[in-house]
């Protein structure tokens, strides 16, 4: 497999604190359909970390998920990305400040091939106008280059080499899951958030790409969130974890706390 290092060009920061991600929630509560989603939730994430958010369906994972990215607007609560409020932002102007996302189901365009999808979702890399475009501009040269660089890079990571020219809507779960992280990661974030990255993916699978978002944290220092409903795969691979249960935050720490924490024991209770 591929790796990202030995490659300067991709991922790598031009500018000092280009990679600052510094995500900071306070007392967001959200409410819809009479339902409290989420209740006074407070959340800090680090620039450099894999944070892994976890709780039982329902508890409020996606809701906060959609808060951040401009999905769902919060009734209370204040959410600041690098010092800057972002709360209420469309989504396409909080993706462009470097935070990108996954979905629970897989959001693809199923009638576009592989190679296709990842081109499209480096669309805001794409900066020439359409008459440089008529003259094949140094621009131009440039930045197909260098999208298309990004586009073969992941696709060599993500193992999507023999699928590259099929249709996004012929794969299989799996390997439609890997095509959405690459796409999230095609758009080079500040800060990635994965939900449900592993659920419904084989062992195999769910071991290729937590070494991929391993070696990028390590070697490009991209800051994680992982939502997930088991404890064991994002909690294996996170510094901190942080718990939700009925939209309230139940408990938060390092693995090892989490793991002994008797609220949290009591809904993911230890395997005989």
């Amino acid at each position: 497999m591929k790796s990202f290092r030995g490659q300067p060009d991709f991922f790598a920061p031009s500018r000092p604190g280009e990679r600052q991600a510094e995500l900071t929630v306070k007392n967001l509560s959200l409410r819809w359909e009479g339902v409290s989603a989420l209740n006074n939730i407070d959340l800090l994430i680090r620039t450099g970390e894999i944070v892994a958010l976890i709780g039982p369906k329902g508890a409020g994972k996606t809701s906060l998920i959609d808060c951040i990215t401009g999905a769902k607007i919060p009734q209370e609560g204040q959410i600041r990305f690098n010092d800057e409020d972002i709360t209420g932002r469309e989504p396409h102007l909080i993706a462009q400040l470097g935070i990108s996302r996954t979905c629970q189901e897989t959001h693809i365009f199923p009638e576009m091939t592989v190679l296709s999808n990842l081109l499209l979702a480096r669309h805001p890399f794409y900066s020439y106008n359409i008459f440089q475009a008529c003259f094949f501009s140094s621009r131009v040269r440039y930045n197909e280059t260098r999208n298309r660089g990004m586009a073969e890079l992941l696709i060599d990571l993500f193992k999507l080499q023999y699928v590259r020219k099929c249709l996004a809507g012929s794969l299989s779960y799996g390997m439609s899951k890997r095509l959405e992280i690459a796409m999230a990661l095609a758009m080079e974030p500040r800060i990635l958030i994965l939900d449900d990255p592993f659920t419904g993916v084989s062992h195999e699978e769910v071991e290729d790409i937590k070494r991929i978002l391993l070696e990028l944290n390590e070697t490009r220092n991209i800051t994680m969130v992982l939502a997930e409903d088991d404890i064991s795969d994002a909690v294996n691979i996170s510094k901190r974890v942080v718990v939700l249960d009925f939209g309230i935050k139940l408990a938060e720490g390092s693995p090892d706390f989490i793991g002994n924490h008797p609220k949290v024991t009591k809904i993911y209770p230890a395997e005989e």
